[in-house]
């Protein structure tokens, strides 16, 4: 069920759009803001509101990358895999996040701290390789440079 404030939000939105249904995207972005992921009720809980099938509403949720379907850690870290990632050593990088917190896409570290996940192109290509962890994006990695922003965001 959604809860008040998540309910007012979303309600909120409405004065934005014509249409209920075309508040999809933001409304899963509250829920996920508040919850940390989309659940299967809260799709139902939501399409109720927008006036669309849960079916719909979950096209448009697995559509895009950035709402998450299933629990993911504290922080979700967006590990840029784009040609020029790729280029400067994103495959490293990719491999020292297994050997350093034991994750590799689509995984969350045991702690529940880290989730892992590919992510098409960060739009810094100048400075590959790249990540984003939570909102704040991060540059021109290198092993050592990861393990220092790791550092900062644990606990």
């Amino acid at each position: 069920m959604l809860t008040e404030e998540e309910r007012r939000e979303i309600e909120e939105e409405f004065e934005h759009f014509d249409y209920k249904q075309a508040v999809s995207v933001d409304a899963l972005k509250i829920v996920q803001k508040h919850r940390g992921w989309v659940s299967d009720e809260s799709i139902k809980d939501i399409a109720e509101l927008l006036e669309m099938s849960p079916a719909e509403l979950d096209g448009v949720a697995t559509f895009y990358n950035l709402i998450y379907r299933k629990p993911v850690g504290k922080h979700v870290i967006l590990l840029c895999d784009s040609v020029s990632c790729w280029v400067m050593g994103c495959d490293r990088m990719r491999a020292h996040f297994t050997k350093r917190l034991g994750i590799d896409f689509g995984e969350t570290s045991e702690d529940n701290e880290f989730t892992l996940l590919p992510m098409q192109c960060l739009g810094t290509c100048d400075h590959a390789p790249a990540m984003m962890i939570d909102e704040t994006l991060h540059r021109d990695l290198d092993e050592d440079k990861i393990d220092g922003i790791i550092e900062r965001y644990k606990g």
